[in-house]
Parts: structure tokens; C-alpha cells; sequence
């Protein structure tokens, strides 16, 4: 049935959108994922999230112990139609869930011992931790960290805005990664569930579209 429903919502479609949907998730990654932690300022995290979606991450989780802010829309440019988000209350439980999936945790600090950029071992599946400006990551992630990685940077400043190090940093990563022998595609199972989610978000009343599909059985 899920089958039949999901040919029946694409056809509410144009062919240029299916044909995007199918180029786009051949371009689909969960081999990193990225994490935002206590990211008080909304404008950031959002612009973060466009990140994710422009360089093929899928999932953008965000930690909200201290602030709890919805996406801005605006800067986020129509990203969270396409990037799913996964909010947790404390980073604790973001880090436990991301290592039951077989995540390796990367705290992105200047400080520490720390792994440059180039160096990084893009064969590795990766959860990217990014804290704010200010305090960077928390000790918690820190302390749990499996690698800490580090931007090389050489003028007086030694930290970067948050969108700006996560942009440089998946630009990086992600280009590497498709050069490597790295299963980092999605599975047909992953790609089916997301270009129908997809295109349940890319159609209007689409509730109601569904009931109907529905009556007529």
C-alpha cells in the first residue's frame, strides 16, 4: 500500500521535481551527520542546517540543555523541508544514540590535541560536534570525544563562526569521502523513505490528498 500511495502522490508532481528527488539522494549521506550544542544564536544553527543540505548531510541534530529555538526559515532557505532534524534535551543522550549507530564522536575545537583538517580520516562514519563561538564545545563532549579536529588557521584569531567552521569543514570532509572506497551512499530502503517524505512535503494538502486515496479503497 505504501507502494501505491507513494505512485500516486508523484504523480501530484512535476517529472523536473522526480528527476531532481532521484539526483539529489544519489548525493545523500549519513556517513556524517552534524550536531549543534547550546547554539543560542537561531541564525547560525539555521544557516548550519543549509549547510547540511548543500554539501548531502541528511541529518542535522541539534542539542537544546540550555536554548530551546526553532529553525529560522528564512536562513535556512527551504533546508528543513530536506534535512531531517533531530532534537535532544541533553547531549548525554545525543551522544549515547550517536554511538549506538555506530557514530565515532569529533569535537571541532581549536584547544587540545587535535587533529588538522586535511588530516582526518574521512573513512570513518563521524558525528561532527560544534559548540558555540564563545565556549565552544561543552566537556562533556570533549571528554567523550573520540577525535577533536581543528581548521588550520594562521592570523590572531582562533575561532571561527559556527556556520562558517561547519561549512568549511563539510566542504572538506564530503569532498574527500566520495574519493575514498567509502560506503557512503544510502540505502534503496533510506532513499525510498525519503523521497517519499519528500514528496508528501512538496505537495499542498497533502492530508487531505491522502485521505482520498484512501476513500477510493
Amino acid at each position: 500500500m505504501d507502494l501505491q500511495l507513494f505512485e500516486y502522490l508523484q504523480s501530484y508532481l512535476t517529472e523536473r521535481r522526480r528527476n531532481l528527488f532521484d539526483t539529489v539522494l544519489k548525493e545523500r549521506t549519513r556517513h556524517f551527520t552534524v550536531v549543534t550544542e547550546d547554539v543560542y544564536q537561531m541564525h547560525n544553527a539555521s544557516a548550519v542546517m543549509r549547510s547540511c543540505e548543500v554539501f548531502g548531510i541528511q541529518d542535522l541534530h541539534v542539542v537544546e540543555e540550555r536554548f530551546g529555538k526553532k529553525m529560522d526559515r528564512e536562513i535556512a532557505m527551504g533546508a528543513q523541508k530536506w534535512v531531517d532534524l533531530h532534537r535532544h534535551q541533553d547531549v548525554q543522550s545525543c551522544i549515547t544514540s550517536l554511538k549506538a549507530q555506530g557514530y565515532q564522536i569529533v569535537a571541532t575545537t581549536p584547544h587540545k590535541d587535535t587533529c588538522l583538517l586535511q588530516d582526518f580520516d574521512v573513512s570513518q562514519k563521524s558525528a561532527l560536534f560544534f559548540g558555540t563561538e564563545k565556549d565552544g564545545v561543552s566537556d562533556a563532549v570533549l571528554e567523550q570525544a573520540d577525535v577533536n579536529l581543528k581548521i588550520p588557521m594562521f592570523g590572531f584569531t582562533e575561532s571561527l563562526n559556527i556556520s562558517v567552521s561547519a561549512a568549511i569543514i563539510l566542504q572538506d570532509l564530503v569532498t574527500r569521502m566520495r574519493t575514498q572506497e567509502v560506503a557512503w551512499q544510502l540505502s534503496d530502503e533510506e532513499i525510498f523513505e525519503l523521497k517519499m517524505k519528500w514528496t508528501q512535503r512538496s505537495i499542498k494538502s497533502v492530508d487531505k490528498i491522502v485521505a482520498r486515496f484512501y476513500e477510493k479503497d
